[in-house]
């Protein structure tokens, strides 16, 4: 499977944008699929999943309330909606899939397979 981020670009704190993460040479049938985010000078976070095991999405508290995630079967493709942005949002958000199980749904470990990333870069 191989995965591809985009939706990433400059927008003003307060600011809205929804990543796209696509799948290809396969579908996210089976996998759990995780999106992390590494800033500048720091290591890859966990933002958030989707389960594959109970369909459900599990949202770090540091973006809770701001940014939700859904699965789209038709497009075959895992979404970010980021809303309410902040300059500390700025990172290179990446999207990863695997047949994490939810005690290690917020570990990047989990995941083997890994798209390119995507810049998003919050202005204040």
């Amino acid at each position: 499977v191989q995965l591809q981020a985009s939706g990433g670009g400059l927008v003003e704190a307060g600011g809205s944008l929804r990543l796209s993460c696509a799948a290809s040479g396969g579908t996210f049938s089976g996998y759990s699929v995780g999106w992390f985010r590494q800033g500048p000078g720091k290591e890859r976070e966990f933002v958030g999943a989707f389960a594959n095991s109970n369909k459900r999405t599990y949202i770090d508290d540091s973006v809770k309330g701001r940014f939700t995630i859904s699965r789209d079967n038709v497009k075959n493709t895992v979404n970010l909606e980021m809303n309410s942005l902040k300059p500390e949002d700025t990172a290179v958000y990446y999207c990863g899939a695997g047949r994490a199980i939810i005690s290690s749904i917020r570990s990047a470990s989990a995941y083997y397979y890994w798209g390119q990333g995507t810049q998003v870069t919050v202005s204040s």
